[in-house]
């Protein structure tokens, strides 16, 4: 395992309903990246978008964070449904063979899974929610995987719950330009202090929940939708 080693799976919803925040998502993304690149050790990203039309486009795969150039409006285009559990079963299972091909002493030392989407799982054939409980349950806690679950639909965040990710690590976030970037630099800044080896694991803070209002209707009322 190398101690100075991250890889970052991001799971990125391109369904027709994020096309009021396409640009901010690839905004958000864009800066995310930049910012993961000047941090310390080494890191690899594998982005890959998911819709009803082509639930896993994978459109880098294990890359160096310096040889990606981020999203665009040709790469980036929001349309179809949502097959969630199809993409999130698709991306572990990706994960664990990638992983399982490295030799013990090549693997990273985090290993970060962040899903990002605005509505709920409406579209999957391959996965089932038992599916995706056993899988995220397995992985966060034998081979100390974690996962971040962004969404701007409060009935997803309590899926997110009842797939069995861990409540530190799902935050609601407004669709809005401001939500977007906040809460990528919420992500960004997370994922940086696992990589700088001042926290031991992904979790939101306090300031970063105060930034959005949806976390705060959240906090108010668990059943609002």
């Amino acid at each position: 395992m190398v101690g100075s080693y991250t890889h970052i799976s991001v799971i990125l919803d391109r369904t027709g309903s994020m096309e009021p925040v396409r640009d901010d998502i690839i905004g958000g993304f864009n800066t995310f990246l930049e910012d993961q690149k000047q941090q310390p050790g080494l890191a690899t990203l594998t982005l890959v978008q998911f819709d009803s039309e082509e639930p896993y486009e994978v459109l880098f795969h294990f890359a160096p964070l310096e040889d990606i150039p981020g999203l665009s409006r040709d790469t980036y285009v929001p349309r179809a449904a949502t097959p969630l559990l199809d993409a999130i079963g698709r991306g572990i299972n990706d994960l664990d063979q990638v992983l399982g091909g490295m030799a013990p002493e090549e693997r990273p030392m985090h290993v970060i899974v962040v899903i990002i989407t605005d509505g709920q799982e409406n579209a999957s054939r391959e996965f089932h929610r038992k599916d995706i409980i056993k899988m995220i349950t397995e992985h966060s806690e034998k081979d100390g995987w974690q996962f971040a679950f962004l969404s701007a639909d409060l009935g997803a965040m309590r899926d997110a719950v009842s797939y069995g990710m861990q409540e530190a690590s799902i935050m609601a976030y407004d669709k809005s330009t401001k939500g977007v970037r906040d809460v990528m630099r919420s992500s960004s800044d997370r994922i940086s202090d696992l990589r700088r080896g001042t926290k031991d694991r992904l979790a939101f803070n306090q300031e970063d929940r105060a930034r959005q209002k949806s976390e705060k209707r959240r906090g108010r009322d668990p059943d609002a939708s």
